[in-house]
């Protein structure tokens, strides 16, 4: 199986995932669309608040101890959000794939120029 059909494959996984759970993400009209991306990005911001409980970011508390195994998981967590909120937008692996190519390319120019200076018209073709 290639990177792309790893891709696909996970995206066909999270669509029956929601199905199951009784989310059509491809028939959501224009208010179903913004519910369900304010619900991932609710869900994705507790998911990367457990993350971050994953690895001792108190400097003051001694108690804390690392959990790359529940990190992982955390990841894991995140990553499903995401590909619910991406499949609410109608993209599919193909369409995530193509977008991060191009903000890629964006963000490494920002790199090469120093980046001193957003410009919000340098993502409009992502």
């Amino acid at each position: 199986m290639n990177n792309s059909d790893k891709l696909e494959a996970i995206f066909a996984l999270q669509e029956s995932l929601n199905r199951q759970l009784g989310i059509e993400t491809a028939s959501l009209d224009d208010e179903g669309k913004e519910r369900w991306l304010l619900n991932y990005a609710r869900a994705m911001s507790q998911e990367i608040a457990e993350l971050t409980d994953s690895v001792p970011w108190k400097w003051w508390a001694r108690y804390q101890k690392r959990d790359f195994q529940n990190a992982r998981v955390e990841l894991v967590d995140l990553f499903h959000f995401l590909v619910s909120a991406v499949q609410v937008l109608g993209m599919s692996a193909d369409d995530l794939f193509l977008a991060y190519q191009k903000k890629h390319q964006v963000n490494r120019e920002r790199i090469a120029d120093g980046y001193r200076q957003k410009d919000p018209d340098d993502c409009r073709h992502v």
